[in-house]
């Protein structure tokens, strides 16, 4: 955060640590593409507001990162969700919310986020090893 502070990014909100490790929510405006924080992983509360011209530059934005575990859009307009969703690349989307985990859905990444799922019917699929079997019977 303090690095894309640094390069012109616009505090709008939080950005400090309370009790511990918490690290109360953050808005950053302005944000860049190149930005370091644009295309790390983070598991910290912070918005990083970046502008785009079009959809699919949005989308390339997104997706230019080496992770892939989730996303997050908001939209009205059913078609472009399902667009938007099937060009995101990650494994789970929210799409007007920003809660997603269940355990009724399948949990997990895609790139350097993971690979499989944890949860709902996919999450055993780790642990099971399917066997063909063939087997004639002559009467």
């Amino acid at each position: 955060m303090q690095d894309a502070v640094s390069q012109g990014a616009k505090l709008i909100s939080g950005g400090k640590c309370h009790q511990g490790c918490q690290f109360e929510p953050t808005i950053l405006t302005d944000v860049t593409p190149d930005m370091a924080l644009t295309c790390v992983e983070m598991f910290a509360p912070i918005a990083a507001i970046i502008a785009f011209d079009s959809e699919k530059q949005a989308i390339d934005m997104a997706n230019n990162t080496e992770y892939g575990l989730a996303g997050y859009f908001f939209s009205k307009n059913i078609s472009r969700i399902y667009r938007v969703a099937e060009a995101l690349e990650t494994g789970m989307i929210g799409i007007n919310t920003g809660s997603i985990s269940t355990e009724v859905a399948p949990f997990g990444g895609i790139k350097q986020s993971g690979i499989g799922r944890e949860g709902s019917k996919y999450g055993i699929d780790e642990y099971v090893e399917v066997k063909y079997l063939c087997l004639d019977v002559e009467e």
